[in-house]
């Protein structure tokens, strides 16, 4: 005679028997809403420039940036960050072309906004690594270190003439300490007070950052270990969180994502303001190149790597893949 009672009473499976049971469970849910294009603009070409580590992504001209933030607002993206890269020849020690109102950012801030309004929430990058000769995020002092305080000033300048060219939110990401006072004041006090600040709260020291690198044309020489964390650290990305918060941060954000997401959950389980994550090149880099081999599903991979970060915590979620993820999950 069978014995029943060796049977499970409770069996999780009963709720991942069809699709429409296991979406109805489903714990997290991705929306294209949460997500924002990082996007890239050389000044001085005629035409989109592939980045070669980066498969599908290009370095745009003024147009097709246009049309590529047409084209995110039209998939239901949210916002937009964008990164110019200036000819070779205007990189100086000061990064002179990332405060200047004509210089490629400021440029490209003007030209989406005319294109999409408010359909997206226009952000921009504000760091002088792109625009400096020495690829370093800030103003170098005689011995060839960053100078804190000296980049702080470079960055009030930054945030005065990117509010100026119309954005409305600013990413500072140098990890120059005190740099959200610094910024918050600056755009307080030349009228910008709505413009709002997404503070690269947690930002390491990566490896996976090298395409990055190509995307900007970076000149650095050296590493960023003196101002970027240690990616052994989680603690000390509560203490920059303290402090970007008490100096005024709207927004907070870890980067890398994938690589920490227990950073991610800490913070998102710490604070009360939004939390983005930054799924960066590198990231990027590995699915693209691992599904061009055969070797996983290249959209089931994007999604499930997406849905990782929205789980540990992330509302927002800046990722090369936003336009075309928003478009899948519409």
């Amino acid at each position: 005679m069978t014995s029943y009672g060796s049977f499970p009473g409770t069996r999780p499976r009963r709720l991942r028997v069809t699709p429409v049971m296991r979406r109805m469970v489903a714990e997290t849910r991705l929306h294209p809403a949460d997500l924002i294009l990082p996007a890239f603009v050389r000044e001085g070409i005629g035409e989109p420039a592939p980045i070669g580590a980066m498969p599908g992504v290009v370095q745009h001209t003024r147009d097709t940036l246009r049309k590529a933030a047409v084209e995110a607002a039209e998939a239901g993206v949210s916002g937009i960050m964008l990164f110019g890269v200036p000819e070779e020849a205007k990189k100086d020690a000061a990064g002179t072309a990332g405060t200047d109102p004509d210089g490629i950012l400021q440029v490209a801030i003007r030209d989406v906004k005319a294109e999409v309004g408010d359909a997206l929430a226009v952000m921009s990058d504000l760091c002088l690594d792109e625009y400096t000769d020495h690829g370093h995020c800030g103003v170098l002092d005689e011995r060839g270190r960053v100078d804190n305080d000296a980049t702080l000033e470079r960055y009030a300048e930054m945030a005065q003439v990117q509010a100026d060219a119309g954005v409305d939110v600013v990413g500072p990401s140098g990890m120059m300490d005190g740099q959200i006072g610094v910024v918050r004041d600056a755009l307080d006090q030349t009228d910008h007070e709505d413009v709002a600040i997404l503070a690269y709260t947690a930002k390491y020291s990566s490896a996976f950052y090298g395409p990055f690198r190509e995307a900007v044309g970076s000149s650095l020489r050296g590493d960023r270990k003196t101002y970027q964390q240690d990616p052994a650290n989680l603690r000390e990305s509560m203490r920059e969180l303290a402090l970007d918060l008490e100096e005024g941060a709207d927004m907070v954000m870890v980067k890398p994502a994938g690589p920490y997401l227990d950073v991610l959950s800490r913070i998102a389980d710490a604070v009360d303001v939004p939390v983005a994550a930054y799924q960066i090149s590198g990231e990027y880099a590995m699915i693209e190149a691992a599904a061009e081999k055969g070797w996983i599903e290249r959209d089931k991979a994007i999604l499930e790597a997406l849905t990782g970060i929205r789980r540990a915590g992330a509302k927002m979620i800046l990722t090369y893949w936003a336009t075309e993820a928003a478009r899948w999950l519409r």
